[in-house]
């Protein structure tokens, strides 16, 4: 079962478009949202939490839409957002008794234990709070109400390293469990690194790759080699390409046809999620068609 299903999305306004969106979440694991900054990434999760409106094509949150009940499902999701949203003249105390009325299942034990583990003060005033323990309250109040749905936007923006590094161990901790599922958007690719299981990559409105990291790994591969060495066909076998004096390094889907053809001469390495974006946003630089591991099976086809 999917968490979250964007089937044939699209939504303009202004100078933006989401172009035919469609991608799933997976149930009981944790989903990465990639993409330059502008690429969509806010827009989508507005739609999926219902603060803006799609102008064709369906969302489905936890088999439910948004539409039809968005209490019941918004009781479901625990959700962050990259700006807090607190009065900040409050102290959390007041806050609590603010947010809980609107969640049916919140455990104010549950919240003041995240708050000891935390080391967040109940009655002090969040304006004398550091971005880093703002974040955490959050997060307290996201895993304070048995969400089963855990939507991140940028959780770890603006957070130096010790925090953001912090902040990502007490998401890891906290909800890598099977029956929590986390959509998680970000910039800071590393961060994927250590807590992804699968990669919704959006470029430009416009959805790229949505896929398990295990999968996404086996398909693509970073290969370098004597650039002396292609012709035009073996060129085409590459999705992108960056030449030096001391050989070439590039990105395909085709590392065993060049490791037969060259043997050793060719070294071949799964690239990590973060060089995986930098190239395909380099490829976006000298091609007008949108890539997508589709049209790459339909490009390469007779390879």
């Amino acid at each position: 079962m999917n968490a979250i299903e964007l089937n044939h999305v699209n939504y303009s306004r202004r100078n933006f478009k989401l172009k035919d969106v469609s991608f799933n979440v997976p149930q009981g694991f944790v989903t990465g949202f990639i993409g330059a900054n502008g690429a969509g990434k806010t827009t989508v999760i507005r739609l999926i939490m219902d603060l803006l409106q799609y102008d064709s094509g369906s969302i489905s949150i936890l088999g439910d839409s948004m539409l039809t009940n968005p209490i019941k499902i918004k009781n479901k999701i625990g959700f962050v957002y990259s700006e807090t949203y607190f009065n900040e003249k409050w102290t959390i105390k007041k806050l609590e008794n603010i947010i809980s009325p609107f969640y049916q299942d919140w455990d104010s034990d549950l919240f003041n234990d995240y708050l000891r583990r935390f080391d967040l003060p109940y009655n002090q005033k969040i304006n004398q709070f550091s971005n880093g323990m703002k974040m955490k309250l959050s997060l307290a109040i996201a895993f304070s109400h048995h969400a089963e749905l855990f939507i991140l936007d940028e959780p770890t923006s603006g957070l130096d390293p010790i925090v953001r590094n912090e902040v990502l161990e007490i998401i890891q901790q906290e909800l890598i469990d099977e029956d929590k599922t986390v959509f998680i958007s970000t910039h800071i690719i590393s961060d994927l690194e250590k807590i992804a299981d699968y990669l919704v990559y959006i470029r430009d409105g416009e959805m790229i790759l949505n896929d398990s990291i295990e999968s996404l790994m086996s398909k693509f591969q970073i290969i370098k080699g004597n650039h002396n060495d292609l012709d035009e066909e073996l060129e085409e076998l590459l999705i992108y390409r960056e030449t030096r004096k001391t050989g070439y390094t590039a990105l395909t889907r085709h590392a065993q046809t060049f490791k037969e053809i060259f043997g050793n001469d060719i070294e071949v390495q799964n690239p990590s999620i973060e060089e995986l974006m930098i190239y395909l946003e380099k490829f976006k630089s000298k091609s007008y068609e949108p890539l997508t591991l589709e049209s790459e099976d339909k490009k390469w086809s007779n390879y």
